[in-house]
Parts: structure tokens; C-alpha cells; sequence
């Protein structure tokens, strides 16, 4: 039985892909900080991040998938701190645990648009991370996602989060015009095509792992509105003022809605790149789905990193 590695399978899309590789077969190995805070229902087997201890936690381990990274730097208070410079470095180590192990392929999720000249630090970050992973000379495949969604509203909080701003607010806004697009993809569509990748040969695969359906910002807030069967008007504001009021609400649900170089990433059309995408599991579908459930609560990214 071939053993395979899983930053995050206690979170989100780490326990996707946790649950669809030992369905497959694989010795399931989680690789987490979050052993006894955050439930393992599924009793998967835990061993600590690299950069947490000087154990060789891969040394028995056929292949990394690496879905490790923060959405936002926070720079703490109500929860513990954290950022992108720390999670660069992090993952360079998990990477140089990896090599020192002789893991024969990684499995690395990036993001749409990576640019090393990007002055937005995600998109930065996640560029440096694709070169530091070329320089280690093993196999790999990298997957572009942009937005994930799950089997349920509570796990996609972009979207769920959207819903809630329907149900309780008197209108909406886009960041300008709201042209720029999304791809959103299910997490079990973006765990499946994880677990493909770990059975490649190939030396280096990008595979753009996004959706098949393309919307505008706008087009997503029509989407959900029309579905949920609430008419709200969609007020196209500049950034700025769009960044400020997420602020202010993000204040009052103890939460970061958005921050400044999300709003920008979104404005400069960074999550979404040609071609139909990979996914079998469609949004619009889903949303027909939950339209009961969606946006019932407020899900809040900062509470999850208590």
C-alpha cells in the first residue's frame, strides 16, 4: 500500500482529499498544527508540520499533497497571527523535508495568475512557491484553483458569505462594474483531480483546476439572489468605498471580509484563466441546491483559525 501525505486534512480541502484517497486505497498520513483543537472524526493517523519539529515526518511517504497556505495576513489580537511571508516559509520547508525524505512526487495547490511581479502578495507568494518547488528537482503537479466550494454552505464562505449579505442587507455592491470573473470549483471535483495527479510520471503538470462555469462578480450576485428568491439592487461602487464598508461590517462579525489586495486581485481578473475548466459538479446547480440553506449564518474565516 502506497502512503500518501495531507497538510490540512483536518481542514478544508485537505480532508477532501484525505476521505477520496483512502477511498482509493492510500495509507492516509495528515500533516497538521491543529491535533486536538480541531476534530479527526475520520481518526486519520497525525504527525506535526515540519516546521513544528525536528521528527523526519515524511520519511515513509510516496507522495505530499501540500494544500498549506493563509488567505490574508493577520497580524493578531482576537486570534493568533499569521501571514504570507510566514507561510512561504513554512511551505519551503515543507518542500525541504520532502526532498530530504525522498517523497517521489508532490502535489502542490497554487492559485490562478501567480506572478512573481505581482504586487499583491498571494499571488506573489504562491509564484515563488511554484519556483522553490522546480528547484527541488521532484516530480510534481501544481493545481490552480480559485474558489472552492463544498458539499455544504457553512464550508464555502465566500459564497455562503455572499448569501448572507442578501438576507440581511438592503443592497449589494460589485467593486466597479463587476466584469471581472470567477470560476468557482467544488472541493471534491478539486480532490479528485489531487488524487489523479499522484499517480502521474510526468516530471512537471499545471493543471488549472477551476470550474466549468464562468461569472461575473455581478452575474454571481444574480445567481444567488435569483435562486434564493430575494431581489436586492446590485450598486456598482469604486473600490474604496467597497473595501471600506466589508470593513466596517467584517468589524461588527468579528471577521475579515475582504481585504484591499483580495478586492484588487478580483478587480485585475486573477481568478479565472481561458478554457472550461475541470469540474463535473457545477455551481449553479449546487446553489439551486442549498438556496433554503445559504447565508442562514454568517460563516467567519478568523473564527476557524481560533
Amino acid at each position: 500500500m502506497k502512503t500518501i501525505a495531507i497538510t490540512g486534512v483536518l481542514g478544508y480541502s485537505g480532508r477532501y482529499i484525505a476521505r477520496e484517497a483512502a477511498k482509493q486505497g492510500w495509507r492516509v498520513i495528515g500533516l497538521t498544527n491543529s491535533a486536538g483543537r480541531l476534530p479527526n472524526a475520520e481518526g486519520w493517523e497525525l504527525r506535526p508540520m515540519p516546521w513544528s519539529t525536528q521528527e523526519e515526518v515524511l520519511s515513509d511517504v510516496d507522495v505530499l499533497v501540500n494544500t498549506y497556505w493563509v488567505r490574508f495576513s493577520y497580524a493578531g489580537g482576537r486570534h493568533a497571527a499569521f501571514s504570507h511571508e510566514e507561510a512561504v516559509r513554512n511551505t519551503k520547508t515543507l518542500f525541504s523535508a520532502a526532498q530530504r525524505a525522498g517523497v517521489r512526487r508532490i502535489i502542490h495547490t497554487s492559485i490562478t495568475c501567480p506572478d512573481a511581479a505581482s504586487p499583491l502578495p498571494y499571488f506573489r507568494g504562491k509564484a515563488e512557491l511554484e519556483t522553490a518547488l522546480e528547484a527541488t528537482g521532484i516530480p510534481h503537479s501544481i493545481l490552480r484553483p480559485a474558489v472552492l466550494f463544498g458539499d455544504s454552505p457553512q464550508e464555502s464562505i465566500l459564497i455562503n458569505n455572499m448569501a448572507w449579505s442578501l438576507r440581511h442587507l438592503p443592497a449589494v455592491a460589485t467593486f466597479g462594474q463587476g466584469k471581472y470573473q470567477l470560476q468557482p470549483l467544488h472541493v471534491q471535483d478539486f480532490a479528485e483531480a489531487a488524487l489523479r495527479e499522484a499517480g502521474q510520471e510526468e516530471q512537471h503538470r499545471i493543471i488549472h483546476a477551476t470550474g466549468t462555469e464562468t461569472y461575473s462578480f455581478r452575474a454571481l450576485w444574480k445567481l444567488l439572489a435569483e435562486a434564493m428568491g430575494i431581489r436586492r439592487l446590485i450598486l456598482p461602487v469604486p473600490a474604496g468605498i467597497g473595501y471600506a464598508a466589508t470593513t466596517v461590517l467584517g468589524y461588527f462579525m468579528n471577521d475579515i471580509m475582504l481585504t484591499r489586495d483580495e478586492i484588487s486581485g478580483l478587480c485585475e481578473n486573477r481568478l479565472a484563466v481561458p478554457g472550461s475548466g475541470i469540474g463535473i459538479r457545477p455551481l449553479s446547480r449546487w446553489v439551486r441546491q442549498h438556496a433554503d440553506t445559504l447565508g442562514r449564518t454568517y460563516e467567519s474565516e478568523l473564527a476557524r483559525r481560533r
